[in-house]
């Protein structure tokens, strides 16, 4: 079917006013308190009376629709809004009290990622979990409260649970964000205790994921972790270098499931009904069956309900023989959706979705429909428009949420979109098959693998292509402009005139910023000796040997992607050495992404085992890749053409037990490295802290250098003495943009600043290189510092 014909040529339009006001009900009263959707609620029966005295015909119904949702949802809903406000473990939470809680799981854990965290696992060692309160102790006092709290849990023993159990969690109570009817956050460190039973769809619905997870392990780790996201959203075991390559390209929304995937189920179930002559209401039915089970399988999110319901409502047309506009269903979703869960109104994910299909609905068909008038074939007509039209209608909200803008992300969607729905049926029929019949399962997945890996090609390399992520400013006012700014476009295309300025104006971009940018890249330097790669709040050196494209890399940053790109510029082909100087988060997060395309000699480590998991997960993914995993110890010699390295150190020990080390103690068990290069000798540090520096000047090691990377990221744990000592004519510093850490240390800049020594900073300078030069070394700066961390 072809969006022409899918839309109907004149949409009924009354629906759309009464979704309208109920929405912006709902959302004023998340968060500006409940008047406000008082307020609009009672605006919405004033104008629905206008409509229903003096109106005719379609007005009538318009108010009738306005009347009802003025009456029968904004005002409950500021009800709502008011109870949640007034729970009591709202006001416990601003106590920080601890509450002994006993709810019932509403939504599937979600895992938090925590990476760049110095302290925390590369990964997801805590889950959230929305519930609802069924009794609550708060300092062991009961207290009366029914409303909605998230909590925030280990994953063990938290991230196995099922909507609908039931469990008691002790904890700490915390605010909750605004603008979510959520009465608190509780923090739990113990198990839960006293678990129910989940309901017995929830548990088969568990074991049909489990089993899409396992039939994926025959495949290779990405398309290993896509799939199940393209499926069923769950992208748990997705690299996270491909995760950030899709949300660059504009193709995460492939990994939220929504309309898009019940669209695919529905439609499959429809056309094998139609093969096989079923009537109407059987196919309506078959399908509802297999949208209700799709539902159950992957969860109630926002988007996926919101889709369910619009899903149902056209499949309830059909079996009463009538083919109804998809608007009016769209808008009875949101008037329905909103009322039933108010939080709805404040969802990204929602607003998305809602978007997105308003846009298909109303946009598309007609731009498909001007493009085969200008000769355009109809399939490619519809190619063209459909991503198009999402785009234009999605980006103010994606702008507002992430503060950047895909600027490839209808080109991707377009060369994506031929096999999103053969993957999404083949993953969902080996989903099915799985538990009963796993030799098919297998094969099922097989056959989805060319699939994924198309899609990973097509998300890297519009990730990678120059200019694919405009930086924007987020928020409201981000969201505004951007809004602002597509309407003045729109308009101006509607005039000959404007349009050849247009096209004029990215005729001279193409001519001057591409061939700048692309054809005679001003990056890297020539000769650079050493590269610091702005890699966010972490760390990631490249040291050139005289080989071209191989060069040893010391750490690399806190998530995979960054270093990948970096080194990618660079050229780097070959690493002979990759030194992991330290095994917190921020120095070991990009290790899986070192490897693609690479070939890697061997991974170097100092005695440090701490934390186990980092160590694990290094081990392991050395062991999985057979590279040889080497401990450097203080006094070692490496040589390449062209560079050498001198071990100097850890000579900081501690006699605790590796589980019980801190923070600091990892960081002074650092590898300190010195290297001579072309430029000069560099020294490396690490994050190394004050115990560390002061047992390498008391030892007499020679730390003098031309260059030094300055001790963790520039904290105020270094010494005055250690820094002089050096005597460095330049000091480079890897920080990320807006870190919560406060580094740079005003303390350590100052120290540096009167010493005289050139300081760069990834945060404002991005990639650092030092090149030789007659008179010491220089800096070359790439001049493309990453945004603030995600």
């Amino acid at each position: 079917m072809t969006a022409e014909a899918a839309a109907p040529r004149r949409h009924d339009l009354r629906l759309v006013p009464a979704a309208i006001a109920g929405w912006a009900a709902t959302l004023a009263g998340l968060r500006l308190g409940w008047g406000a959707a008082t307020a609009i609620g009672a605006a919405a029966v004033v104008v629905s009376l206008v409509f229903l005295v003096r109106g005719r015909g379609r007005y009538v119904g318009a108010g009738g629709a306005l009347l009802l949702v003025g009456l029968a949802a904004a005002l409950p809903t500021a009800l709502r809004i008011h109870q949640a406000d007034a729970d009591p473990l709202a006001a416990a939470a601003v106590h920080g009290a601890t509450a002994a809680l006993r709810i019932e799981i509403s939504e599937r854990p979600r895992p938090i990622r925590q990476s760049g965290y110095a302290d925390q696992q590369a990964g997801a060692r805590s889950v959230a979990i929305p519930a609802h309160v069924r009794a609550a102790t708060v300092d062991s006092r009961q207290v009366d409260s029914a409303g909605r709290v998230v909590l925030l849990a280990p994953v063990t023993g938290w991230s196995t649970l099922l909507p609908g159990q039931e469990v008691t969690a002790t904890g700490r109570l915390m605010p909750a964000r605004g603008g979510e009817l959520t009465a608190a956050v509780l923090s739990v460190r113990a198990a839960p205790r006293d678990v129910g039973a989940a309901p017995w769809w929830q548990r088969a619905a568990a074991t049909l994921r489990n089993s899409l997870h396992s039939l994926c392990a025959v495949l290779p780790e990405e398309p290993a972790g896509l799939v199940p996201g393209l499926v069923l959203g769950d992208t748990s075991a997705l690299p996270h270098q491909v995760e950030n390559e899709f949300v660059a390209s504009g193709l995460t929304h492939l990994m939220a499931v929504s309309g898009g995937n019940l669209v695919v189920v529905g439609g499959a179930v429809l056309l094998l009904c139609r093969a096989l002559r079923a009537g109407p209401r059987l196919s309506a039915v078959a399908a509802g069956l297999s949208l209700a089970s799709f539902l159950i399988l992957v969860g109630p999110e926002p988007s996926v309900v919101r889709a369910g319901v619009m899903g149902g409502i056209g499949l309830l047309a059909l079996a009463l023989g009538r083919r109804g506009s998809a608007l009016p269903a769209l808008a009875f979703a949101v008037c329905v959706l909103v009322a039933w869960d108010p939080a709805m109104a404040a969802n990204f994910g929602f607003a998305l979705s809602v978007l997105a299909t308003a846009g298909l609905v109303l946009l598309a068909p007609r731009w498909a429909e001007s493009l085969t008038r200008k000769g355009v074939p109809p399939g490619y007509a519809e190619g063209l428009a459909v991503p198009l039209a999402a785009f234009v209608v999605t980006v103010p909200v994606i702008a507002g949420m992430a503060g950047t803008v895909s600027l490839v992300s209808v080109v991707t969607n377009v060369l994506a979109a031929p096999v999103v729905a053969p993957v999404t049926v083949l993953g969902v029929l080996a989903t099915a098959a799985g538990p009963w019949w796993p030799g098919a399962g297998h094969l099922l997945v097989r056959l989805a693998e060319p699939e994924a890996q198309w899609l990973i090609l097509v998300a890297r390399h519009g990730a990678r292509a120059p200019g694919a992520v405009l930086t924007w400013p987020g928020g409201w006012w981000g969201g505004l402009c951007a809004a602002g700014l597509l309407a003045v476009v729109v308009v101006a295309l509607r005039f000959r005139r404007i349009r050849l300025l247009i096209a004029l104006g990215l005729v001279v971009v193409l001519l001057t910023v591409v061939p700048v940018k692309v054809l005679k890249p001003g990056w890297p330097p020539e000769g650079w000796a050493m590269v610091e790669c702005d890699v966010g709040q972490g760390d990631a050196v490249v040291l050139a040997t005289s080989e071209p494209g191989r060069a040893v890399v010391i750490d690399t940053g806190p998530e995979p992607g960054p270093v990948d790109e970096c080194l990618r510029r660079l050229g780097v082909e070959r690493v002979p050495l990759l030194v992991l100087s330290h095994l917190h988060a921020d120095h070991i997060g990009g290790l899986e992404s070192v490897f693609d395309g690479r070939a890697i000699g061997a991974i170097a480590i100092g005695p440090g085992r701490a934390p186990a998991w980092a160590w694990q997960q290094v081990s392991g993914a050395a062991k999985t890749r057979g590279v040889p995993l080497v401990q450097l110890s203080a006094g070692q010699r490496l040589a390449w053409p062209g560079l050498s390295l001198d071990v100097l150190g850890p000579r900081y020990a501690t006699s605790r037990a590796p589980a019980l080390q801190d923070g600091t103690m990892i960081n002074n068990s650092s590898v300190v490295l010195r290297a001579d290069t072309s430029a000069g000798r560099i020294l490396l540090t690490g994050d190394v802290e004050l115990a560390a520096q002061a047992d390498l000047l008391a030892e007499g090691v020679d730390v003098q250098a031309d260059v030094l990377k300055v001790p963790h990221h520039g904290s105020r744990y270094s010494l005055p003495q250690f820094l002089a000592a050096v005597r460095p004519r330049t000091a480079l510093i890897s920080v990320g943009a807006g870190n919560g850490y406060g580094h740079p240390s005003k303390s350590t800049m100052d120290v540096l600043r009167v010493m005289g020594v050139l300081v760069t900073r990834t945060d404002l300078d991005g990639d650092t290189a030092v090149l030789p030069s007659g008179g010491g070394p220089a800096v070359a700066r790439r001049g493309e510092p990453r945004g603030p961390p995600r």
